[in-house]
């Protein structure tokens, strides 16, 4: 009966993708298929991440959710146009839309941030999603007096692929009255490291 549900899931998911060439808005766990009629090494599928973003070869991460995969086209080809001679020929479309139960899944009650290296309260420290990096960093007890806290790092390993992505935030100078240009939100699994600070920093 299971497998029967599924599978009745999985042509209605097919129908819709007609549909979703139109007017339809991607969405976070929808799957698109780019292809460039130039360079079929960049011929690819990508997953739309959490985050509304995707990664495409020469253009780096893009934004899709909330766009029509007109939009998104259009997008990938002013961001690689000038690896080529002349407009590149991109087609964009959605491969499959992201399954229902991915739709209707609760964020967890908590999620689990690790810090690391010269901090008070090393370990993990589990907050409410949601929670900013400074909102989590000031859960960990605040630095020892050997904390680079230039060189804070926040690291982040993406569930679906296992790469790991590091960045390095100046808190000093956040300190000091430094903005971000966005709140950094924290997910499940990240680890903060604060490295030890060198002789003369």
């Amino acid at each position: 009966m299971k497998r029967l549900f599924f599978l009745i899931c999985g042509l209605m998911l097919t129908a819709s993708t007609t549909f979703a060439q139109g007017n339809y808005f991607v969405q976070p766990g929808d799957t698109l298929r780019i292809e460039v009629l130039e360079d079929s090494n960049l011929n690819r599928t990508v997953l739309v991440t959490p985050d509304g973003r995707f990664a495409f070869p020469f253009a780096g991460t893009l934004r899709a959710s909330g766009r029509t995969v007109e939009q998104i086209r259009r997008s990938v080809i002013a961001s690689i146009k000038d690896s080529f001679a002349s407009e590149p020929t991109v087609f964009v479309s959605v491969a499959a839309l992201r399954l229902p139960e991915e739709m209707e899944e609760e964020e967890p009650v908590t999620i689990d941030v690790y810090f690391l290296g010269e901090v008070n309260t090393p370990g993990l420290v589990s907050v409410e999603p949601g929670t900013t990096f400074l909102q989590g960093l000031s859960q960990a007890g605040g630095f020892t007096n050997f904390a680079a806290t230039k060189r804070v790092q926040l690291r982040r390993t993406d569930s679906r692929t296992g790469q790991q992505t590091v960045t390095t935030i100046n808190y000093r100078a956040l300190s000091e009255g430094a903005a971000l240009s966005r709140s950094i939100r924290l997910y499940d699994g990240d680890v903060i490291l604060i490295p030890e600070r060198r002789l003369f920093e």
